[in-house]
């Protein structure tokens, strides 16, 4: 305290203090200068300590564990940001993310400058009447923006602004802001240094506090559910009808699992895969009270194509909810890799020498042909410092996506949660069984269908002579273990930590081995689309795949029976799973009474949802078709 100190953060924020000499400096002053003690919120507890040492400590310095932090201040509390120009046209991509509460200089009210955080002068007492200030943001400028509060209220810091003696006797009060997430760490580490420097009679004093702006954040499973995100389509057909029935089916089960807020439907652009398009994550820090000020961001898909994401903007931002997009995606990332479902969270964990104590990013490569997600984006998420995404094998899947094959569940274990894996080798034993007790001509689907969208008519038998299940299943359970081996090497998890659940896999999209099969919607646009679906729009807004080939030989499968793991986690002990029209022996499906085992035996409560002709039948599941707003108000920087 009182003497500048050495800097080593990238940006710098400086308050300046000068002094204009227009009368006589006391003698007093001009052999001692006054201190100068900035103070911010370091230990992270809603307050700026003025009046005691518990925010001095560090405050030079930055670490996971302690250091003041603020927010990019990117949601629209007031709802001025505008989603259309003049005479109504659609405003472009870019032009809609622009725009938000840290793209002006003014504070949009009292729900906007709780999204400040406070940085403190000391009272400066004995102050000399002739000490003058100009606040001067010398570095950062670009990312971050200092307000200092006043009577009349927040003032936008200058290169004109004026600091009274008067003031600084009192003690001024300031709001930092980012104007932006951290996208690449090498261009902006998301750290500030504010310096508050006193000069009058041609001396000069100074001191120092570091911040860093607050990491993105994607959410995990042992964050409670509060609310769902789901498309609603229009229309009247069979389709429609279907999927209107899936998202009045999915409200009561919101509803009997506690969730409050009602469903928040999408309607605009016809993208039935709500997990795809976006990934909601938040920003926080400790607000007053010590509880936590969050801004959700909602995490756009690095597809620039991908109309859907509009709605991000045009609906969902809002008070307390921003949209974060990235660009700069090339042409040659495959385009499925960055749907969002193949964007998953690792629970908080500790392993080795390494801790996630806001859990850690999972996402899908082609290890066969070298595609990832768009750099971009492994940049942004990566440059958050704090949940580093590992990459798992998903070059045997059609659509690729982590959510095809692992979850993660709550656990009373001493760390958690548990993996939830999909088993094929489960489901091959199920079938196996069957056909050993007699039950081969068994229809393997017991799902009903109509004129429009017809059931298939495979048995038990035909799908175990089928020249590829079998096949297709062994290698998808070693490619799975093979992953499973990645996550419990990196996280320390154990077999008995490990909840297999039945699954099977299949090639093809109604080949000609299983012709009668269900023609998919897919989420890679490959594969007839039926007529009821088309009539929406849906082929323009599903996945297509990357302008890099798979190598010969290659398989590439998807759920044959609707995919388990592929479901919603709607509270510690509740999952929803697609409904598993399996095969019916004895009165009861034998798929669905494997996997309510499975997940029972986990402490799950298991219900169902049918949701063959609204999603699987496009390669996808419930958790495809919906995506999830979770509670942020833990500590991220706590264990």
């Amino acid at each position: 305290m009182g003497t500048s100190h050495a800097r080593h953060a990238a940006l710098a924020i400086t308050v300046t203090v000068i002094g204009a000499v227009l009368a006589p400096v006391s003698p007093a002053f001009a052999a001692q200068p006054p201190q100068v003690d900035l103070r911010a919120d370091v230990n992270r507890d809603g307050r700026v300590d003025v009046g005691g040492t518990t925010d001095t400590s560090g405050e030079d310095t930055w670490s996971p564990a302690r250091g003041a932090v603020f927010l990019p201040n990117i949601d629209d509390d007031t709802k001025r940001c505008a989603v259309k120009g003049p005479g109504g046209k659609p405003l472009p991509d870019a032009k809609l993310a622009a725009c938000n509460d840290a793209a002006d200089t003014t504070v949009n009210g009292s729900a906007d400058a709780a999204d400040l955080a406070r940085v403190r002068s000391l009272p400066m007492a004995n102050l000399p009447a002739t000490a003058t200030g100009a606040l001067t943001v010398v570095a950062g400028a670009k990312n971050t923006r200092i307000y200092v509060k006043r009577s009349t209220g927040w003032a936008w810091v200058t290169a004109k602004t004026r600091l009274s003696a008067a003031e600084l006797r009192a003690g001024v009060e300031f709001g930092v802001e980012s104007t932006d997430v951290i996208r690449d760490n090498a261009r902006w580490g998301g750290r500030s240094v504010i310096r508050l420097t006193v000069t009058s009679g041609g001396k000069s004093t100074s001191d120092e506090v570091t911040l860093r702006v607050a990491p993105l954040l994607t959410h995990h499973h042992l964050q409670n559910a509060q609310q769902l995100l789901v498309t609603q389509v229009p229309g009247k057909d069979e389709y429609a009808r279907r999927q209107q029935a899936f998202v009045k089916g999915l409200a009561a089960e919101v509803k009997a699992a506690g969730i409050n807020k009602p469903l928040a439907t999408f309607d605009k652009y016809g993208d039935v895969w709500a997990q795809d398009f976006v990934e909601p994550g938040y920003v926080s820090m400790t607000g007053p009270g010590g509880g936590r000020q969050v801004i959700r961001v909602m995490l756009r898909s690095a597809q620039a194509d991908r109309e859907a994401g509009r709605e991000l903007f045009e609906k969902l931002r809002g008070n307390g909810v921003g949209v974060v997009q990235v660009s700069g995606v090339r042409d040659s990332e495959e385009w499925t890799l960055n749907s969002m479902g193949n964007l998953e969270t690792i629970p908080p964990y500790a392993h080795d020498d390494r801790s996630f104590p806001a859990g850690r990013i999972i996402m899908g490569e082609r290890k066969d042909n070298g595609s990832k997600p768009a750099q971009v984006m492994r940049t942004l998420l990566k440059s958050q410092g704090f949940q580093d995404p590992l990459f798992l094998d998903t070059s045997w899947l059609h659509v690729g996506h982590v959510d095809e094959f692992v979850q993660f569940l709550p656990a009373d274990t001493p760390r958690g949660w548990k993996i939830g894996i999909a088993d094929p080798e489960a489901g091959l034993r199920l079938l196996r069984e069957a056909q050993q007790a007699g039950h081969g001509r068994t229809r393997m689907f017991s799902v009903p269908g109509s004129k429009d969208l017809p059931a298939p008519k495979e048995t038990i038998d035909q799908a175990l002579a089928s020249k590829w299940l079998v096949a297709d299943n062994t290698m998808a359970a070693k490619r799975i273990a093979a992953n499973l081996d990645v996550l419990k090497r990196e996280t320390g998890v154990t077999d008995a930590e490990v909840v297999r659940v039945p699954a099977l896999y299949t090639r093809g999209t109604g080949d000609e081995e299983r012709g009668d099969r269900m023609p998919r919607l897919s989420r890679m646009g490959a594969g007839e689309i039926p007529d009821a679906v088309r009539e929406h729009g849906q082929q323009k807004e599903l996945a297509r795949q990357g302008d890099r080939a798979a190598p010969p030989g290659t398989v590439m499968t998807s759920a044959y029976v609707p995919g388990a793991v592929n479901g919603i986690l709607l509270g510690r002990d509740r999952y929803l799973a697609p409904r598993q029209w399996g095969p019916v022996v004895g009165g009861k499906d034998i798929f669905t009474s494997a996997v309510t085992d499975s997940y029972t035996r986990a402490g799950m409560k298991v219900s169902y949802i049918d949701d063959w002709h609204t999603y699987h039948v496009g390669m996808g599941e419930v958790h495809c078709g919906t995506n999830t707003l979770r509670d942020a108000s833990a500590a991220w920087w706590k264990p």
